[in-house]
């Protein structure tokens, strides 16, 4: 389940697939999904929001039906509440199943492990541990999960 306070996003139709390739199928009954397209071929297209409403303009946005395979979005989700949140969730388009896209989470936008001077964003982390991750590979290890935290303990 791909979810988050606002409401649940998505599931995953193949619970024992590879970690590695988990995509979620949206559920468009749990709220009214809209997206910022933000390029493809691997490249993220810049956007101008508005800092004063801290909105797109509505006709940037594109439909949960207009989405295209390979293209990446962030997700904008409208709540039952009618609350509208713009989650900073970077995600692309896999496939479809009975029409509903579906999606692979990047990751968040603007998130970063700050220790003083140090900055690391969430997608270089994951970098390095998917390259520690082949390094393991040879020794018959494996890595399931990981975490990040700033240990300030032996921070000198």
């Amino acid at each position: 389940m791909y979810a988050s306070s606002e409401c649940y996003f998505g599931v995953n139709l193949k619970p024992l697939c590879d970690p590695a390739d988990v995509e979620f199928t949206l559920l468009p009954n749990m709220g009214y999904f809209e997206f910022l397209p933000l390029g493809d071929n691997g490249k993220f297209a810049r956007m101008e929001v508005d800092e004063e409403e801290d909105q797109v303009p509505k006709d940037k946005l594109v439909d949960l039906v207009d989405v295209w395979l390979g293209c990446y979005y962030e997700l904008v989700v409208t709540t039952f509440a009618s609350r509208r949140a713009y989650l900073s969730v970077l995600m692309i388009v896999t496939g479809f199943h009975n029409k509903d896209p579906k999606f692979r989470f990047i990751c968040r936008r603007n998130v970063v492990l700050s220790i003083d001077t140090d900055k690391t964003n969430e997608e270089d982390l994951h970098r390095s541990i998917t390259k520690a991750k082949k390094l393991l590979e040879p020794h018959n290890a494996l890595l399931v999960e990981y975490t990040s935290y700033a240990d300030m303990n032996t921070y000198i």
